[in-house]
């Protein structure tokens, strides 16, 4: 963050005094050892959902600090053995609880959805998404912008494994989309490729800026890796969510520990390496319910502790905030159109 490595030290020692951690460096990280988190507010109750290997389980607590330590009840069971189940998403429609997941080997991984009147109980079997193309899916999102039920989630292009872009496509209804998938984002960029085989754009999270343009806030490089990331891509005004080049890719990483692949302005975290496959807590899950430009947010990310070695074994649920920034400006080359665009940015705090 642009010269804000003290203000970044200060949000850290501020977690720590509220949640009483023994040091700033554990600022932020709960005794939750999991990855991807997915978490929604529903009046005062923080609703946590996880995979828990060979199933799907859910938290409820009153503050994002308080679901490592609360309750986990499985609402969902790999009785199908389907395969490995990876990232699932809550989400609310019409006061529903929708439960979006990837299971499956190699390959095979789909997209599935489950349903329930309640948040920790009564959830549907399992249905597969009939996605555009059926070419694997991972970490589906659920929105609605601008009136319009949209899905977005990480793919690949073909049937082999290459890369991982982000995908679109219209909702006819929470569990059914619509017409053809568009690709928005692939990792082309010097900074989202560091690490590679494949290369890759995941865990793609929406989000409505003040001035109500669409973000879509995802992961970048390996997830195996320190390099693990989050960048921004930013819809400009007026623009068409399938068409590419109405998209604006942040240069650089927004929240990641090294600082060869920050956008310029922003500086590498302090205590956690590799932070990524976040989740924005908004009320109901609606990106209507964004903030407004000042206040800090709460969001949650999965990382690892600096000091102890990268791997997936070792990654955590994290506390953070973020905060809209203004006047952010992403650039391209070689493309039609406008190669830049100015509108709010991101920046995150440990």
């Amino acid at each position: 963050m642009k010269k804000f490595r003290s203000l970044a030290l200060g949000s850290a020692l501020l977690i720590a005094g509220v949640l009483g951690l023994a040091s700033p460096a554990a600022a932020g990280q709960t005794s939750l050892r999991a990855a991807d988190p997915s978490v929604l507010r529903v009046g005062g109750t923080y609703i946590s959902v996880q995979s828990t290997g060979g199933g799907i389980a859910v938290r409820q607590a009153s503050s994002t600090d308080g679901l490592a330590s609360a309750p986990s009840r499985q609402v969902w069971s790999d009785t199908r053995n389907l395969g490995e189940v990876w990232a699932p998403e809550i989400a609310t429609d019409a006061g529903r609880f929708y439960i979006y997941f990837s299971a499956g080997r190699g390959a095979a991984h789909r997209m599935y959805v489950i349903s329930s009147g309640s948040a920790d109980s009564g959830y549907t079997a399992e249905t597969r998404m009939a996605l555009p193309d059926d070419r694997w899916a991972i970490d589906g999102a659920m929105f609605v912008f601008n009136g319009q039920r949209w899905f977005v989630w990480s793919g690949w292009a073909g049937t082999t494994n290459v890369e991982q872009n982000l995908y679109i496509a219209r909702m006819s209804s929470p569990t059914t989309t619509t017409g053809a998938r568009y690709v928005i984002s692939q990792p082309r960029e010097s900074w989202e490729r560091v690490v590679g085989n494949p290369f890759i754009n995941e865990g793609p999270e929406p989000i409505r800026d003040p001035n109500g343009q669409l973000h879509i806030v995802y992961s970048a490089n390996g997830s195996w890796s320190d390099q693990y990331c989050l960048a921004d891509l930013r819809l400009r005004a007026g623009g068409d969510p399938t068409y590419v080049w109405d998209w604006y890719k942040s240069n650089g990483c927004q929240f990641g520990s090294n600082r060869a692949t920050m956008m310029a302005g922003w500086d590498p975290t302090l205590y956690a390496n590799g932070p990524g496959h976040h989740t924005f807590v908004l009320l109901n899950g609606d990106i209507a319910t964004s903030p407004p430009a000042g206040p800090r947010f709460p969001m949650m990310y999965h990382a690892v502790p600096k000091g102890t070695p990268y791997a997936w074994a070792n990654r955590y649920w994290y506390t953070g905030t973020f905060v809209w920034w203004g006047n952010s400006t992403y650039t391209r080359a070689n493309v039609p159109g406008a190669t830049s665009n100015t509108g709010f940015g991101l920046k995150f705090f440990e």
